[in-house]
C-alpha cells in the first residue's frame, strides 16, 4: 500500500462503518462495555461478526492457557448477547487456540481467522476493532496478506510512547501478533493503554445511577460492583476498551496523530525510525462525552426494552 492511500484511510470514516469486534471478553469487565456500545451504536457501526479472542499469562486467574481464554471468551459473548433486550444475530466465532508460534508465524487455523479473511475480500473497507491480544488479526494477515489493503485495524494496546515500557497485557501476551500489526502497513488506529484510555475511569456509585434500567444495564453495573479487590469508597475502575469504540463513533472523542510506526522489542519497550510508515495513534480522550454516550444509549435501551 502507497502512504497515499494508508493516510487516508487513517482518517475518521464518514457515515456507516462495517465492523468486527475481536474480543477477549472473559478476561476483564471492559470487553463488555465495549461489546454492548457497539450493539447499541447501530447509527454509526453496522457489527457483523464477533471473534473470540486467546487471553492467558501465568499470573492470570482467569483461564489456564490460550486456548481456556478463547473458550470463555466465546461463552461470555454469548452471556452479554443473551442480556440484551432486543435478538441480537450477528454471529460468534472462536478465535485462535494459542498464541502465535514465532516471528512471521501465523497461530493454527481457526473460525475467526477464516470468517476475518472472507469478510475483508468483500466490497466496502472493514474495521478490525481488537481489544485483547491481536493474535487472530495478526494471523489472518499472515496468511492472507492481500486484506492489508481492505481493512482498518483499530487497536487498544500497549501504552502512550511516553511510557516507559509496553508491558501491557494485550502487548506482552503475544508480542509476534504485535510486531505483525506495527510492521505489516496495515492500516492502524493504535489506541494506548496506560495514558490515554487510563482516563476512562467510572464508579459503582455512577453506575448505579447511570447504567441501571435495563438486565444488560444492570449486569454493566453489577460486573463492577463486584469486581475483584475493589476498596472502598472512592473506588473506580478503568474501562479501557470503550476507547476503541469511542473513537469509531466520534474521532474527536479521541485526539490522534499521525506517527511513525513503533518497532516492538522483546524487552517490552518501542524504539522508533522516522523511515518507517505511518499510523495514527490516540494521544488523549476526552472520558465525560464518551460516558455520556454510554449512557445514554443504555438509557435508550432500557426503555425501548420496558416498552
Amino acid at each position: 500500500m502507497d502512504d497515499t492511500t494508508r493516510i487516508s484511510r487513517l482518517q475518521s470514516p464518514i457515515g456507516t462503518v462495517r465492523v468486527v469486534l475481536d474480543t477477549d471478553t472473559a478476561n476483564e469487565i471492559d470487553d463488555q462495555f465495549a461489546l454492548v456500545w457497539a450493539l447499541l451504536s447501530p447509527e454509526r457501526l453496522s457489527l457483523e461478526a464477533i471473534y473470540a479472542a486467546p487471553f492467558w499469562a501465568d499470573w492470570h486467574p482467569g483461564s489456564t492457557s490460550p486456548k481456556d481464554g478463547m473458550e470463555k471468551s466465546y461463552a461470555e459473548i454469548h452471556r452479554v448477547l443473551s442480556l440484551m433486550d432486543t435478538p441480537v444475530t450477528t454471529p460468534v466465532f472462536k478465535g485462535s487456540a494459542d498464541f502465535l508460534p514465532g516471528h512471521g508465524q501465523p497461530a493454527a487455523d481457526s473460525d475467526a481467522i477464516r470468517d476475518l479473511i472472507e469478510r475483508a475480500r468483500q466490497p466496502g473497507l472493514l474495521y478490525v476493532v481488537c481489544i485483547g491480544a491481536i493474535t487472530n488479526v495478526a494471523s489472518a494477515i499472515l496468511q492472507a496478506p492481500d486484506i492489508i489493503d481492505e481493512i482498518v485495524v483499530v487497536w487498544l494496546g500497549s501504552h502512550a510512547s511516553w511510557w516507559p515500557d509496553t508491558a501491557e497485557f494485550n502487548h506482552m501476551q503475544d508480542i509476534p501478533a504485535a510486531r505483525v500489526i506495527f510492521d505489516s502497513g496495515v492500516p492502524l488506529i493504535h489506541i494506548p493503554c496506560m495514558g490515554v484510555s487510563s482516563h476512562l475511569i467510572t464508579s459503582p456509585e455512577e453506575l448505579e445511577v447511570s447504567a441501571r434500567g435495563s438486565r444488560i444495564g444492570d449486569f454493566l453495573h453489577e460486573i463492577v460492583r463486584d469486581y475483584p479487590g475493589r476498596r472502598g469508597a472512592g473506588w473506580s475502575k478503568v474501562i479501557w476498551d470503550i476507547s476503541t469504540v469511542a473513537w469509531l463513533i466520534n474521532e474527536k472523542w479521541v485526539p490522534s496523530q499521525l506517527v511513525h510506526s513503533p518497532i516492538a522489542q522483546d524487552d517490552r519497550t518501542f524504539s522508533y525510525n522516522k523511515d518507517r510508515h505511518l499510523i495514527r495513534q490516540a494521544y488523549y480522550i476526552h472520558r465525560d462525552v464518551v460516558f455520556h454516550d454510554l449512557f445514554k444509549k443504555l438509557a435508550q435501551h432500557a426503555r425501548q426494552g420496558n416498552g
